[in-house]
């Protein structure tokens, strides 16, 4: 019997070209019309790589896919700027770039691991005074992001011969390695900006299992993923049987030396059949954890 709802994750592998919203406008073409279907993290048109969709009641969790640590391959070029921060943007050769020494390339790429405070580009879906950046600089109006803070895990070095520059970044939420490709450059005085870019990772999300825009779409239904992954990296609880009842009808649980981690205090909650209740918030001081997104039905 084929569904006629979706609930779920469908992992996308989206072509460079395209933005997100056409890669999800193509995949929405697999389900039926009225099916709720949002995208968890902006990918840049040049880029290309894990997109992560949500279908059904699993819209609810888009944060928690969007929160997820990342992976991504890029080619940084050196000795050029850009004013998009990349190669689709309008290049500007550095007059007598000189080629860093791979030392100094190094301790540089060092530099930028950690928690950092890091300025969007300026062609960029953040928002100044409520409008999209890349709305005010494609009229040409001067554009001053505030700067923020992001989590880079680690950067590798895979290639160096000037004017490339391969790097794997791992980082959290919010991170433009087309800025990290800007400052680096910066740093080094020669200008830099993003050639290539691949998202391979979202969280447990890969791209060896995502799927093209041109695989078959009944496979796709058929392969979407439980939308407990969405709260893969969240601390979780299990809850007995009438504890559940009762978390479902909107009450505290008492539930003692339960430990939140660096989540916000949010905690996926789960059934004793492993099936997702809801996401919650856990009070250390007063250990009760409380409802902040049920997803089961009351009778469950």
């Amino acid at each position: 019997m084929i569904p006629t709802t979706y609930d779920g994750l469908l992992i996308l592998d989206k072509p460079p070209g395209m933005t997100s919203r056409a890669a999800l406008d193509r995949a929405a073409r697999w389900f039926p019309r009225r099916t709720r279907i949002g995208h968890t993290g902006t990918l840049d048109p040049l880029a290309s790589g894990v997109l992560v969709l949500c279908l059904g009641s699993a819209t609810r969790l888009t944060e928690y896919v969007q929160n997820m640590s990342k992976t991504y391959l890029s080619r940084f070029l050196l000795g050029a700027r850009s004013d998009t921060d990349d190669a689709d943007g309008i290049i500007t050769p550095t007059i007598s770039a000189v080629a860093p020494a791979p030392s100094l390339v190094a301790a540089h790429v060092a530099q930028f691991v950690g928690t950092i405070e890091q300025v969007p580009p300026a062609f960029s879906a953040a928002k100044v005074t409520g409008r999209r950046a890349y709305d005010l600089a494609r009229r040409g109006e001067v554009v001053e992001l505030a700067p923020r803070l992001v989590r880079v895990d680690a950067i590798n070095i895979l290639l160096y011969d000037f004017p490339v520059l391969d790097v794997e970044v791992h980082c959290g939420k919010g991170t433009y390695i087309r800025s990290l490709a800007r400052d680096l450059g910066d740093r080094l005085g020669c200008g830099a900006h993003v050639q290539d870019l691949r998202r391979t990772r979202v969280g447990p999300f890969t791209a060896e299992n995502a799927h093209t825009l041109e695989c078959d779409p009944a496979a796709a239904r058929a392969r979407l993923l439980p939308m407990q992954l969405a709260v893969a990296e969240l601390p979780r609880t299990t809850l007995s049987l009438d504890d559940a009842k009762r978390f479902c009808q909107g009450q505290a649980i008492v539930l003692p030396e339960l430990s939140p981690g660096a989540n916000g205090g949010k905690i996926a909650v789960f059934d004793n059949e492993q099936r997702l209740l809801a996401v919650a918030e856990y009070d250390v001081q007063a250990q009760v954890l409380r409802p902040a997104k049920v997803l089961a039905s009351r009778e469950r």
